[in-house]
């Protein structure tokens, strides 16, 4: 196994630490390992990238396992936060539910011979995703806070940005869906031409017989 792949990896075996350090332990100790770990994991998902495409050790293993470990860490945080009462759960249905809505997408998209790649949009709500995660950890205790305003404040634009990406992959897929059946159509009318040719040929030599 290559060092980008390990860094995935990683990433996936820090999810469960999360939730465990969030769950359990003091208050004030628990949310400041809690957030290390959020930030070592996201520091990964930059690395692994980075890593691969320098090294050119792009791997379909990698490909498979990037976003799993990217939606088992964001969901773990803030499935955590629901059950320690600081986000709302509904915000975090719309944000889980939109993970693995796009992952059953892009599973659909690769079965049917076509990617769909992830957009800049895309990058941007998993950046917004971290920095609302680990200012509601630090600051969730403390309601009157800044930081913990500035995180649900945050909390709103992780939404909003989860919507909008949805969106933006279900009109991508759509999109490619509506080229492929284009394309099997000229395909099939280019295998019909020599076969109207040969018929109209055959016409001919009846009619001139």
């Amino acid at each position: 196994m290559n060092l980008p792949n390990a860094l995935t990896l990683s990433r996936i075996f820090l999810a469960p630490l999360l939730v465990a350090l969030l769950l359990t332990g003091r208050v004030t100790t628990r949310e400041t390992w809690a957030f290390v770990v959020l930030v070592a994991a996201s520091a990964t998902d930059y690395l692994d990238g980075y890593l691969a495409r320098k090294r050119f050790q792009v791997t379909t293993l990698g490909k498979l396992l990037d976003p799993i470990a990217d939606k088992l860490l964001i969901s773990a945080a803030f499935i955590s936060l629901v059950e320690m009462k600081i986000a709302p759960a509904w915000m975090v249905v719309i944000i889980v539910g939109r993970e693995f809505a796009v992952t059953g997408l892009r599973s659909v998209a690769s079965a049917g011979g076509f990617a769909i790649s992830a957009s800049r949009l895309g990058k941007y709500k998993m950046a917004s995703q971290v920095a609302c995660a680990g200012m509601l950890i630090l600051g969730g205790h403390y309601p009157g806070t800044l930081l913990y305003k500035a995180g649900r404040l945050f909390l709103w634009v992780v939404v909003i940005l989860a919507i909008v990406s949805m969106v933006q992959y279900f009109r991508r897929f759509w999109s490619q869906v509506d080229e492929g059946i284009k394309n099997r159509k000229r395909r099939e009318n280019r295998r019909r031409i020599p076969f109207l040719k040969r018929y109209r040929r055959k016409s001919d030599a009846t009619i001139n017989t």
